[in-house]
């Protein structure tokens, strides 16, 4: 098919339209026609040359969807909680299992790796302790003896001795399964507000603390991660990591270093493991909540951190709620630091995770363009700043998209009202990813993938939709100009074998 340069049809359509309105007659097929190709031209991924194989699997995934869309229980009109199932049913999630994704660049540390591991691997190991605190929360530890009381937990029961007594380990592990999940099955009535669901699911995290920071487990962790990742055919993968203070059974300790090393251990051993994974990098986190003088200190410490680990250091991030944290301006003399020192620290930044208009957190998008970030992670609020949205695509700063995430935080309950579908018509830069597929229920990149090509993209996204986001996921990385080029043809190879075993 001709593709008018962009001008063009602009001029084209604007004189049919005009004698389209002096002849006050029917309207012209003609105009009609290149409409709606300018339209889908526009979209992501329209604007690509499909072969005849992407074209056969394209047309098949169309049928699916068709399908999908006429069944009542349409699975992104409904809270993931409740879709999961049927998502998993599902033909078109089968094949976007096996498809070929590139890279996540929007996943946090502490919550890339199923709870079941954690409470059927993990804590059967000895020496790991739990306690019930007064909200009738959950801690775990390990320590070589009786741990010592702590705010909250006055009594630490050996899970070894506790599952002896016990008749029913499973019903003691589905409990801590759910402690260390938002999982639930009424999350409408569990989740009444996003005051609610932020509560739970930063209970959540602190009763996994304990289990994740042991240092022999912070390995096996991160290996099981990227084991996930990897087997949810994802090539490349950046890791949003706090790199807390780890210990060890003894009661010794390791610093931010450690984990920045541990972390470039274990990734190339997977790699060589491996071959056909690209490997990962981490984008150092500091809280939201931090003080002027903290955060200076913590973009000093990743300043320093880049300049020994330059092969695993990829940036620095703030995490946190952003409706109860401290807005980006606010720490506006720590972040100019690299740039004063002539240091190049590259920012990706959370900005736009919010509904609240006008507000100090709503002015963390165009805050985040100003301080240059390589990426937009989450950017919910950015229809409703449109100088900070014709900024992005100018400079080419894609947004990180988490539908999954998106809507179990109460951002949006609906997939196919998520602001996200606006920007994938218009073709701005976006990639998708799963944030904390753990906390969700979820694994590794294909849920997400799901519910934006079904939901956010509806019938007009197509094959050349998936391979674009999947090659956004190479190029918005922060990966090297020589390593992208290889990722994209290490992956095209992939893609090319992934579409001729599926469009026959």
């Amino acid at each position: 098919m001709l593709h008018w340069p962009e001008s063009h049809q602009v001029a084209m359509v604007s004189v049919l339209l005009c004698w389209l309105t002096l002849c006050w007659c029917s309207p012209d097929p003609r105009l009609r026609e290149s409409l709606m190709h300018q339209e889908a031209s526009r979209q992501t991924g329209g604007r690509l040359l499909l072969t005849e194989a992407e074209l056969r699997l394209s047309a098949q995934l169309h049928k699916l969807k068709e399908q999908e869309m006429k069944s009542s229980d349409f699975p992104p009109a409904l809270h993931f909680f409740k879709a999961k199932p049927l998502i998993q049913r599902s033909l078109i999630y089968s094949l976007l299992q096996r498809m070929p994704k590139g890279a996540a660049l929007h996943v946090h540390d502490f919550s890339m790796v199923g709870v079941e591991w954690l409470v059927r691997n993990v804590t059967y190991r000895p020496h790991c302790y739990m306690c019930i605190t007064e909200d009738q929360s959950v801690r775990l530890l390990f320590s070589s003896g009786q741990p010592k009381p702590k705010p909250q937990c006055s009594s630490w029961m050996l899970l070894e001795t506790l599952r002896a007594k016990t008749g029913n380990t499973t019903d003691l592990d589905n409990s801590l399964i759910r402690n260390l999940t938002l999982f639930t099955e009424d999350p409408e009535a569990a989740y009444p507000s996003q005051d609610v669901v932020w509560k739970r699911f930063e209970q959540a995290f602190t009763s996994a603390w304990g289990l994740v920071t042991y240092a022999p487990v912070f390995k096996d962790y991160y290996y099981e991660g990227l084991r996930q990742f990897y087997m949810d055919s994802i090539m490349y993968l950046e890791l949003r990591a706090l790199l807390p203070e780890t210990y060890e059974l003894d009661g010794s300790t390791h610093d931010s270093a450690w984990g920045l090393k541990t972390y470039q251990d274990v990734t190339r051993q997977f790699v060589s493991e491996h071959p056909d994974f690209l490997g990962a990098r981490v984008i150092f986190t500091v809280h939201r909540q931090l003080n002027a003088s903290m955060a200076w200190k913590a973009v000093e410490e990743a300043m320093n951190l880049q300049k020994v680990f330059p092969e695993i250091m990829a940036g620095f991030d703030l995490v946190g709620r952003e409706d109860s944290g401290r807005p980006l301006w606010y720490f506006k003399e720590a972040l100019s630091l690299p740039g004063e020192r002539g240091v190049n620290l590259p920012f990706f930044f959370h900005a736009g995770e919010t509904d609240e208009e006008g507000t100090d957190v709503d002015g963390n998008l165009l805050d985040a363009l100003l301080f240059n970030t390589s990426r937009i992670g989450h950017g919910f609020a950015l229809l409703r700043h449109p100088v900070a949205k014709a900024l992005s695509r100018r400079k080419g700063v894609a947004v990180e998209v988490c539908p999954i995430s998106n809507q179990v935080l109460k951002l949006v309950s609906d997939l196919r009202n998520h602001p996200a579908a606006v920007l994938m018509s218009e073709g701005h830069p976006l990639v998708i990813s799963s944030d904390d597929p753990a906390m969700f229920g979820a694994s590794g990149l294909s849920y997400d993938f799901y519910e934006a090509f079904v939901g956010l993209g509806g019938m007009n996204s197509h094959i050349g939709t998936l391979k674009e986001l999947a090659m956004n996921s190479i190029r918005y990385s922060s990966l090297s100009p020589q390593l992208k080029e290889k990722a994209l043809d290490l992956w095209q190879r992939k893609w090319d074998k992934f579409v001729s075993e599926n469009s026959q």
